[in-house]
């Protein structure tokens, strides 16, 4: 294995020594995934998911709130393609619109979560001392309590407001682990020459954070919103399914699961289709964050089977 990354690393240095132009970190990023099949396999999934869940609605001809009298608790047929639950609501309807909220959900917690941790964490590790110390015992504090547990117990304030409630606290109790790897990063890159020599000439702190520090880790920054995708849907299914999440009218995957789980063995079609489009979302999403990570650090795999 490290045979092959120390291969993979030669074939690119051939490939900036003849180019015109000495290819940059995201030139070099982009090319290694180029190589890598799973980025194109989890791309290509993620985006034919994200196009059926926004377009596939205009071209079907049930919405996912109107009722067929005629066929409740009906199959999977040419009308009603995922089948019908016990009101005659048709499943592929409720499904797509399950998967756009879960998308939306996902895409806004967590590069939210992930902006969060950068401010946060890049602050306390630049700034040291008291500020340092105040962050981190705030992070340690809400460490000790599990963020599943803490939406739990804040689940009566949010379940009378929409998803975008839900959204905010997923992104607000997200942040904490990755705010302490911005924060140990920061701290090793502090002491640099770019960065004391832009603080001998009086550039603020805020502008030393955006300008040397911030785009120094966004590499980093990158694949924890990219993985926070996974881990905000994951959640949200997780919080919907118990009850504590998005609430009716609105649905969700996890609202969908719930529903099915009772009918899971005599109409399968109720759980199933659902948790195939759970499943292959967050399938895609993890093979272009691994992708991602191997991109932008090439030895991150070789311990790797």
């Amino acid at each position: 294995m490290q045979e092959d990354v120390i291969e993979a690393s030669l074939d690119d240095d051939k490939v900036i020594t003849q180019a015109r132009r000495p290819l940059s970190r995201n030139g070099l990023v982009w090319l290694r995934l180029k190589r890598m099949p799973r980025f194109w396999v989890g791309a290509s999934v993620l985006v034919f998911i994200v196009l059926w869940a926004f377009l596939g609605p205009l071209l079907y001809q049930w919405t996912p709130t109107q009722r067929d009298p005629y066929n409740m608790n009906l199959g999977p047929t040419m009308m009603h393609w995922f089948g019908t639950n016990a009101i005659g609501q048709d499943i592929y309807a409720q499904t797509l619109s399950g998967l756009q909220k879960s998308l939306v959900i996902g895409l806004i917690a967590g590069p939210a979560a992930t902006i969060i941790a950068a401010i946060v964490g890049s602050t306390a590790g630049y700034l040291g001392g008291w500020v340092d110390k105040t962050i981190g015992w705030f992070v340690h504090l809400l460490l000790v309590i599990p963020a599943f547990f803490i939406l739990v117990l804040l689940s009566p304030l949010y379940k009378g407001l929409s998803w975008v409630a839900l959204t905010v606290f997923l992104a607000i109790f997200s942040w904490m682990i990755m705010a302490q790897v911005v924060r140990s990063q920061t701290r090793s890159l502090r002491n640099r020459d770019f960065v004391r020599a832009a603080r001998y000439m009086g550039m603020p702190t805020g502008a030393i954070l955006r300008r040397h520090i911030i785009p120094n880790i966004a590499s980093l920054l990158i694949i924890d919103a990219t993985l926070g995708v996974v881990a905000a849907i994951m959640s949200e299914t997780s919080l919907s399914y118990f009850g504590f999440g998005v609430q009716k009218p609105d649905v969700s995957l996890g609202t969908l699961l719930a529903d099915g789980t009772a009918a899971a063995l005599t109409r399968p079609w109720l759980f199933v289709f659902p948790a195939m489009v759970l499943i292959a979302l967050l399938f895609a999403i993890s093979l272009i964050g691994d992708a991602l990570r191997d991109a932008i650090d090439p030895t991150s795999g070789v311990n790797r089977g």
